[in-house]
């Protein structure tokens, strides 16, 4: 996987934390079908952490399905935590935590329940990520997840990298790379987690042109947070050439299509 720069990310998804709801889209639906896959695996949790938990879309949604359990969410982004205590201010047994998932501040066996959607495909290496799940989960509880995979818009990397190629310049990419299948489950072994089942999906988005899907993906914070990416995707003549080329081979009469590979996952401690 690509090398994260952390607080590119922090940067980020801060600063737009206000708008992300209206524009996550994707990251929506899969929020709504983890939910569905916690309730087929989990029984009654009474402490549920919720790691990455953005604006507290999803906490608020469990919130409904176990009104007694204790609730806390963790996120990176100072502005995001923000956006997510207001949301849940009318729900007393709910905490929201600035903080990095690399290194959670909970102690060991904290928890029966942790959860995560959207946020392990910003984080590397997975392994030792997955492991600080491990440590703050009871013994006989789940980690359920859904991160981003490694087909995951790959219309605009195939693009970006012919364009590249085009140029001679193909040793400059600069896209993010995303976990494979295979890697993730390496990685939720390696952490310690049994019964590990990973599943996957696509989704779909449709765009009027490739400008709109850029701006969609930076308006929700998810700009390239590779190191190697953190000037950008690349110049003008190059940009507009992978633009000429992702409208040649994945444009409709509709629009484009940006395509994501969603991987879930449940382990049990």
């Amino acid at each position: 996987m690509t090398q994260i720069e952390k607080e590119l990310v922090k940067k980020s998804f801060g600063s737009h934390a206000g708008q992300y709801d209206s524009l996550a889209i994707v990251q929506q639906t899969v929020s709504d079908r983890l939910l569905e896959i916690i309730q087929t695996y989990s029984e009654k949790p009474s402490n549920i952490l919720d790691i990455g938990s953005g604006t507290g879309r999803l906490l608020e949604k469990i919130a409904i399905l176990y009104p007694a359990a204790q609730l806390t969410g963790i996120d990176l982004a100072f502005g995001m935590t923000n956006v997510a205590r207001a949301r849940m201010k009318a729900i007393a047994n709910s905490d929201f935590v600035c903080g990095d998932a690399e290194k959670l501040p909970f102690r060991y066996s904290s928890f029966d329940l942790a959860v995560s959607t959207s946020t392990y495909q910003w984080i590397s290496p997975l392994a030792s990520a997955f492991a600080e799940v491990y440590r703050s989960l009871k013994p006989g509880s789940s980690f359920i997840f859904a991160l981003f995979g490694e087909k995951t818009l790959f219309e605009l990397k195939e693009s970006y990298r012919n364009a590249l190629i085009e140029t001679g310049k193909n040793s400059l990419d600069r896209t993010h790379s995303f976990a494979s299948m295979d890697q993730v489950d390496a990685a939720m072994n390696s952490a310690g987690f049994d019964k590990v089942r990973l599943f996957d999906g696509v989704e779909t988005e449709m765009h009027p042109d490739v400008p709109s899907l850029i701006r969609s993906l930076k308006g929700i914070g998810a700009g390239n947070a590779s190191r190697k990416g953190n000037s950008g995707l690349s110049g003008r003549t190059d940009m507009l050439r992978m633009m000429n080329i992702y409208r040649d081979n994945y444009g409709t009469d509709s629009g484009i299509r940006a395509t994501y590979h969603v991987v879930y996952g449940v382990g049990v401690k």
